[in-house]
């Protein structure tokens, strides 16, 4: 197994269709990075949700997974479901993100995702943040569309424990929900430890990757 680290990392950028698509996807990396980089600048942006109860959930989750980081949160106001109809209000954010941050790495949806919303933004961010290290979080849902994932941040026991207790925790408009329970959440998490020889992971696909050996 290749283990590649990404060398100096003091700037990240996190973005989600929805309010809880970072959490889900990638909030145990989060929780890994900021608690070994206290300071850490973290810049996030969520498409929807803005003006509604999911806002505060969002600002107060990130928070939580963001422990001791430079957290920087916007939350917009697109309706949810329809990103492909709001197509210039979504890249002109996208956009705005980029001008204010060079980020050592990026967390975005998958370009393979089955949901309109995620597979936009997925393809938006890798049009404007060219010349950067990519990663998409998966999201477990109906579609059965999780891939062969290629990228893994292998979590420490207590790490995927946190995170499964903070998303239900600071998301209580998502318990409801059939899927959003703690045996998806670390059920994944197991299989995709299994798949990189350790106990829980987070999986990530990669558009392009440039390496530098020689370095």
């Amino acid at each position: 197994m290749i283990r590649l680290g990404t060398g100096r990392l003091e700037r990240v950028v996190a973005v989600g269709a929805h309010c809880d698509d970072i959490a889900i996807g990638a909030g145990g990396t989060l929780l890994t990075l900021c608690r070994a980089r206290p300071g850490l600048r973290v810049d996030a942006l969520v498409l929807s949700g803005g003006g509604t109860e999911r806002e505060q959930e969002e600002v107060e989750a990130l928070a939580a997974f963001c422990p001791g980081a430079d957290l920087r949160l916007t939350v917009d106001k697109l309706p949810d479901g329809r990103l492909p109809a709001h197509w210039a209000e979504a890249k002109a954010a996208v956009e705005e993100l980029r001008a204010r941050t060079e980020p050592d790495l990026v967390l975005a949806p998958r370009t393979e995702d089955a949901h309109q919303d995620h597979r936009g933004l997925a393809k938006l961010m890798t049009t404007a943040f060219r010349d950067h290290l990519v990663l998409g979080y998966e999201i477990v849902k109906w579609d059965g569309d999780l891939g062969r994932p290629v990228v893994y941040q292998p979590l420490a026991p207590e790490t995927a424990e946190d995170k499964v207790r903070l998303l239900q925790e600071h998301y209580p408009s998502q318990r409801h929900r059939p899927w959003y329970d703690r045996e998806a959440f670390l059920g994944l998490a197991r299989i995709r430890g299994i798949e990189s020889n350790a106990r829980y992971a987070e999986a990530f696909a990669v558009t392009k990757l440039t390496v530098d050996l020689g370095g």
